[in-house]
């Protein structure tokens, strides 16, 4: 299969990497060539604009920062009788304007958002929900299995999308949980490996704690997985379309967030333990 990627960022370019060891044809672009550069190595031909990587391609893979770079990538293409499959973390509306935007240039849509991060990406064990007609997902299931090992057809285009914003504010209020619980430990002087023993063994604890825990003692968020600007976005994302829910509990989520983002823009998300240990400030 010739594929077409769009977007070779942190989770774009381990997700395309494992498409050529499964034999795809992948022609890359991305906004930053040198982003690109690393995968022609890998067998991949790049390209120098969109236009030049779609233009053999039966499926169009687009893993883009949010909405709007992935509107103004693909509007002016040639989509006639291809498949564009949008895999970013985008809110609902967003994919179906995605999605009008598709079949008018010939085209046909899928919404394939995925849930994990660089590990998972890099050994094609993503969690995938898509969303859009069945058939095309049962068009597109085998080259999807080549990047996650659980492919979950949600529904209509906005489904999955919704699934997937659902997941990430789960993300992140958990990290939240956590960070108050552990600096509250810290604070009374309870070894940090105490608390953990009795969590480890409770119906309360949640992988995500050990992943995040390193981080949070020492303090070091560089080298993200997940950067706090994407999940802070998809906060926002989820609050914009969260109609009929009290939004009093994630706001509160959002501002601590927002707090963190000061010094650690592009750092891992876990950043938010030192907005929760030091209080609020502002008051």
């Amino acid at each position: 299969t010739v594929v077409a990627w769009l977007g070779t960022g942190l989770m774009g370019a381990p997700m395309a990497a494992q498409l050529l060891r499964q034999g795809h044809v992948v022609r890359v672009w991305n906004r930053t060539a040198e982003k690109a550069a690393p995968l022609a190595g890998q067998g991949a031909a790049t390209a120098a604009t969109p236009a030049e990587a779609i233009r053999e391609a039966e499926a169009v893979f687009t893993m883009l920062s949010d909405y709007a770079a992935t509107c103004a990538v693909l509007t002016g293409q040639n989509l006639a009788g291809k498949t564009v499959v949008q895999m970013a973390t985008i809110a609902p509306e967003e994919s179906r304007r995605l999605e009008t935007l598709v079949k008018g240039q010939g085209g046909r849509y899928l919404e394939a958002p995925v849930l994990g991060s660089i590990p998972e990406a890099e050994s094609g064990t993503l969690i995938i929900m898509a969303g859009g007609e069945e058939d095309l997902f049962r068009r597109w299931l085998p080259l999807l299995r080549s990047l996650g090992q659980e492919i979950h057809w949600i529904g209509a285009v906005g489904q999955a999308t919704a699934l997937k914003l659902a997941l990430n504010q789960l993300i992140a209020s958990l990290t939240v949980a956590f960070a108050t619980s552990l600096a509250y430990v810290e604070h009374h002087g309870i070894e940090v490996s105490r608390f953990m023993a009795v969590l480890r063994q409770s119906a309360l604890y949640a992988p995500t704690f050990d992943k995040k825990l390193p981080r949070m003692l020492s303090r070091d968020f560089t080298n993200p997985n997940f950067p706090t600007e994407h999940l802070l976005k998809d906060i926002g994302l989820f609050l914009d379309s969260a109609a009929g829910i009290d939004p009093q509990c994630l706001e509160a989520v959002h501002r601590l967030y927002r707090k963190a983002l000061t010094g650690h823009r592009f750092e891992d998300y876990s950043c938010v333990f030192e907005a929760v240990s030091e209080g609020d400030k502002s008051t």
